[in-house]
């Protein structure tokens, strides 16, 4: 079957509750999803996110008590929990940093040009003044400083701890996102979920302290009853302002 158009996938695409029993999905074309997810937007390139594809029986059943019970867990073939790893911004920064000097062509710091300078100055220098905290305590103080200077110039305001777990989220969201239109291409169906109990998944996938969960997404072929009601909008005049 040919592959849906962007447009056609989006209005495909519907949050499934029942997944057919008898239909099967291949479970290398859901990792080709899986890595168009990867592709999405992430909030200064530190892709603080991972992805879990659950495919073992086993593992599936402890994924359904966790879910509390969904239709969208229990019957689906596959899943895949999308976790945010805003603990590992260290290493993505070095990354970047690394992938950043290649990019450049591994020469002498003086010989970089003022947008390289500026580049790598961003990861070295703002990303660890943006992350780092303790306690939430420095970022409260960060926040007081940065609100301070915005009292003069406009000035990134999101720095407090609270903050930066918001956008560690909004990246892993715009990747899930990139996931289940790719799912909804190839006439896969999915379903995000919030309502479960993170530590029961946290302990099942063996994940640590630092990790959290953004969503599970139930995969498979959609039932005839799958699909609860009529999809709802409110009236795009409500939601469009053209300024």
């Amino acid at each position: 079957m040919k592959e849906k158009t962007v447009t056609e996938a989006i209005a495909y695409r519907r949050s499934v509750r029942v997944f057919k029993h008898d239909k099967e999905i291949d479970s290398e074309k859901v990792k080709d999803c899986i890595k168009n997810a990867t592709l999405s937007a992430t909030s200064s390139n530190m892709q603080l996110w991972e992805f879990y594809h659950i495919t073992n029986s086993e593992v599936l059943e402890k994924m359904t008590k966790a879910c509390l019970g969904q239709n969208a867990v229990k019957t689906a073939k596959q899943l895949v929990v999308v976790v945010v790893r805003k603990d590992l911004w260290r290493k993505r920064r070095v990354s970047n940093i690394e992938f950043l000097k290649q990019l450049f062509g591994n020469k002498p710091v003086e010989q970089y040009t003022k947008r390289e300078k500026f580049a790598i100055n961003y990861y070295q220098k703002l990303i660890p003044t943006i992350y780092f905290d303790f306690l939430g305590i420095l970022g409260w103080l960060k926040y007081i400083i940065f609100w301070c200077l915005g009292l003069f110039k406009p000035i990134y305001r999101q720095v407090r701890q609270s903050d930066m777990r918001i956008v560690a989220h909004k990246s892993a969201g715009l990747a899930a996102q990139n996931f289940m239109i790719s799912m909804a291409a190839i006439n896969y169906d999915t379903c995000p979920m919030e309502g479960s109990d993170t530590i029961l998944i946290k302990k099942i996938l063996d994940l640590p302290i630092g990790a959290e969960i953004n969503m599970v997404i139930g995969c498979g072929v959609r039932d005839e009853k799958g699909i609860y009601a009529p999809q709802f909008r409110i009236p795009f005049e409500e939601v469009y302002f053209e300024i």
